[in-house]
């Protein structure tokens, strides 16, 4: 194969963090090159600056043996390279078709060809068989559709070498696999895919080589057909790690401390809506709620939370009513709570970690006294949460947006956990985690479950819910589309159910 990319002791550093340090990476023509390494490793950064987002503080990028200096995307693109986003860069109310031409020119004049415009689109779809609906908005398109019109998008911009971030992040079983049929045939018409993902059974099953990173270092590439999940794993931790978490059978008493009845909620717009949700969790029990984003998930743990009040049914944790309690007062209830999104719902990014820490009780002793915060208390406190949580951080004082994504999580793990709740709401623990940081948030939600508490998994990814849960049911556009004990549980069912098909007896 003819090498297409050669990036050469490739070098950014960041005030106080070393991104990365001396990277080589070769992606030859025809090749599923897949990027590996923990949260930090700078697998991010290297991306962008091979798309001409970042500049390199050393090193050089050879484009068919030929340097390249890149200093914007629009550079990139016209060279030949692509970016898929993990959060899909298209326009809502455009067409399919609208948004894979979008910004480019066609002919002379100011005018839009499309006659000319819509047969190369359908031309190249055909060629790669992305099966679109190219009239359709995409806002009432599935997930999978959406992705394949990026990549499209980055054909018709004339891209060889194309990089995915977390292609299958918020995939069904079935998508996924017609999206590595597209990349393989991709690979067949000559074309390089880069792709980035924490996944390593998908990892092992598409890629032909990858290549590790650690700490911003390159630690390996190697032959995929060469190489094991257990070696992988281990080459980017520089551990051990246990990929599958030893879980016992379930023992769920008798006592129901989460019940959700008749639940509805009905929104001005958008698809995010809930229709006579009945759900029952006990104690040292785990319910995986499965689906595709978009599908009532938010909704149904904004509700749990106590951010949003239903439009019907009634919600009981630890047998009371709660819908008409604050989130302060959902609190005090002994619940825990992990949003989706760390950034914009966990954490206060700009306030330290010690302030983080303290945001469940920074408003009663020995945190604050009368009203007045008491600093010592809080970083003592702070303290004792680092150590006993293992989160990696200078001290208690930096800022918690400067910590890497696992440390974030366990920030929130610990702020929600060390009061031992009784019953848990989390909604996707591990999205955007490594190998290790998965590992540890997984024996830490199975421990609470051990100590009886009852725990509501509300995830898009399958690998989570089947790893975590003792009893699946399945959300679609906000509908129970079935429950089944998780030993019953099959993959391709569970997509079916994802897709909107009901279990049947």
């Amino acid at each position: 194969m003819n090498s297409l990319l050669r990036m050469e002791g490739i070098t950014k550093i960041y005030p106080g963090v070393v991104a990365n340090d001396g990277v080589d990476l070769e992606v030859v023509e025809g090749e599923i090159h897949a990027l590996l390494g923990e949260n930090g490793a700078g697998k991010t950064t290297l991306m962008n600056i091979l798309y001409g987002l970042t500049k390199p503080d050393a090193g050089q990028i050879l484009w068919r043996g030929q340097p390249v200096y890149l200093h914007n995307s629009k550079q990139a693109v016209d060279l030949g390279i692509g970016m898929v986003h993990q959060h899909f860069m298209l326009v809502p109310n455009f067409t399919a078709l609208e948004n894979i031409v979008l910004g480019t020119r066609t002919g002379r004049g100011p005018l839009l060809d499309l006659k000319s415009v819509t047969k190369r689109v359908r031309s190249l779809a055909e060629q790669y068989q992305l099966d679109i609906d190219f009239e359709a908005e995409v806002e009432e398109l599935p997930l999978g559709m959406r992705q394949r019109i990026e990549i499209l998008k980055a054909l018709y911009r004339g891209a060889h070498l194309l990089i995915l971030d977390e292609p299958t992040a918020v995939l069904t079983p079935s998508e996924v696999d017609s999206l590595f049929t597209i990349l393989n045939n991709l690979a067949n018409n000559g074309h390089a895919v880069i792709l980035i993902s924490h996944k390593l059974d998908e990892v092992l099953a598409v890629s032909h080589r990858i290549t590790v990173l650690r700490d911003g270092h390159p630690i390996a590439t190697l032959e995929t057909a060469s190489t094991s999940k257990d070696h992988l794993a281990q080459l980017m931790v520089g551990r051990p790690v246990v990929l599958e978490v030893e879980r016992t059978p379930g023992r769920p008493s008798a006592e129901r401390l989460i019940y959700l009845k008749d639940l509805a909620l009905t929104r001005d717009h958008g698809r995010d809506q809930l229709h006579g949700i009945t759900l029952e969790v006990f104690g040292g029990q785990v319910l995986g709620v499965a689906g595709i984003d978009g599908n009532g998930q938010r909704a149904l743990w904004e509700i749990l939370f106590g951010l949003t009040r239903p439009s019907a049914g009634q919600v009981w944790l630890m047998g009371q009513e709660i819908v008409h309690l604050s989130p302060r007062q959902v609190a005090g209830i002994q619940v825990g709570r992990i949003p989706e999104d760390r950034s914009a719902m966990g954490l206060l990014p700009t306030l330290s970690v010690s302030e983080n820490l303290a945001l469940a009780d920074y408003f009663r002793e020995p945190l604050s006294r009368m009203g007045v915060l008491r600093s010592n208390q809080m970083v003592q406190f702070a303290r004792q949460l680092v150590q006993e949580y293992d989160i990696r951080t200078a001290n208690v004082e930096v800022m918690v947006r400067n910590l890497s994504g696992g440390n974030q999580q366990k920030v929130i793990l610990a702020r929600e956990f060390h009061q031992n709740p009784k019953a848990l709401i989390v909604a996707n623990p591990t999205r955007g985690l490594d190998v290790g940081a998965s590992e540890y948030v997984y024996e830490r939600i199975l421990a609470l479950r051990e100590q009886g508490a009852a725990i509501l998994l509300i995830s898009s990814d399958l690998e989570e819910i089947l790893c975590l849960s003792d009893r699946i049911t399945v959300l679609h556009n906000g509908r129970i589309m079935g429950e089944l004990p998780a030993e019953q549980a099959e993959r391709s069912v569970l997509g079916l159910m994802m897709t909107g098909t009901p279990l049947t007896p």
